[in-house]
């Protein structure tokens, strides 16, 4: 095991700082654009089935993505990739982790699946440790309960009232998207970091549209209750295309410069985001969260002292 993130064959130097500058840049990028999904969502919510709205969200990013990755990478390489590889990872990491998410928050609440959510650095850590891409030292260790507690003072999340199989689904999900991102920064180094998320994309459409099939042949509501407006397509634009599109490449980035466990943490940053956006649209600023986020921002830092030498 090496003592810090693997990046393809190459090792993370301890002394590049460069390096941990711009992959915590573009994580912070990642998470600031996933969270301009949320007030979308919010919209597009009220007259879209959840199971379509993730179909149509995926297909969108899914046809601008992939011209764009014939342009950055050509089309040789576009043939020669891992297609297989990716409909397996983009299709558990992506499309079922998008669904168990959503089935999750249908079977509990939205507190509860913020708080397994908060989880994610624990469980990307984990996974880096189970593929040898990490050694845990003390100060990573400190950094990761801070990020966890950061996490849910940032969600000012309660105790959640209702488990049971809805929050299987939530932990299920947490591991997938955490396992989809190590996949597709580690199992596609031929590729561009469009490319990588854009073919992974592309097995996430796949599974969602089988399970958008399936909803329907059972009876489920499968059709948006009203026409396209230039709103909604506002908002679907900014849903697919940079809450996913952009803010995947950025994630993948991110992953492959710092690794999976430190790319995590910055997703516990991510409400606090939602509400600088919420607060430029007119709502309240809540101190709570502001307070969560500089602990996630502190653990962060406290996660990558590289002077701590000490493993646990």
């Amino acid at each position: 095991m090496s003592p810090e993130p693997v990046r393809g064959n190459t090792l993370i130097a301890s002394g590049d700082r460069r390096t941990a500058l711009s992959g915590n840049s573009l994580a912070v990028g990642s998470m600031l654009t996933w969270a301009a999904g949320f007030p979308a969502a919010e919209i597009l919510l009220q007259t879209w089935p959840p199971i379509a709205l993730i179909v149509a969200r995926l297909a969108l990013a899914v046809a601008v993505m992939v011209p764009i990755w014939l342009l950055v990478d050509g089309p040789s390489r576009v043939r020669r990739a891992r297609w297989a590889r990716a409909m397996w990872v983009g299709g558990l990491g992506f499309g079922l982790a998008m669904f168990l998410l959503l089935l999750a928050q249908k079977l509990t609440d939205p507190v509860t699946v913020a708080i397994i959510a908060s989880s994610a650095p624990l469980i990307a850590t984990l996974l880096e440790i189970r593929t040898g891409a990490r050694r845990l030292r003390w100060n990573f260790a400190f950094g990761l309960v801070a990020s966890i507690i950061g996490g849910l003072i940032a969600t000012s999340a309660a105790v959640p009232e209702q488990l049971g199989l809805g929050a299987a689904c939530a932990i299920l999900s947490t591991v997938l998207f955490c396992w989809g991102g190590m996949a597709t920064a580690r199992d596609f180094p031929d590729l561009s970091q469009v490319g990588r998320s854009s073919i992974t994309l592309v097995g996430g459409l796949l599974v969602t549209s089988v399970l958008l099939i399936g909803a329907g042949q059972i009876g489920t509501e499968i059709v948006p209750s009203a026409p396209l407006d230039m709103q909604q397509a506002g908002m679907l634009a900014i849903y697919a295309l940079v809450a996913l599109g952009l803010s995947q490449v950025l994630f993948v980035s991110s992953i492959s410069k710092l690794g999976v466990a430190l790319s995590s943490f910055h997703i516990n940053i991510a409400p606090f985001y939602v509400m600088v956006i919420l607060v430029m649209l007119g709502e309240e600023w809540n101190w709570t969260r502001a307070l969560g986020a500089g602990i996630v921002a502190l653990a962060v830092v406290l996660a990558q002292d590289r002077k701590a030498t000490q493993t646990v």
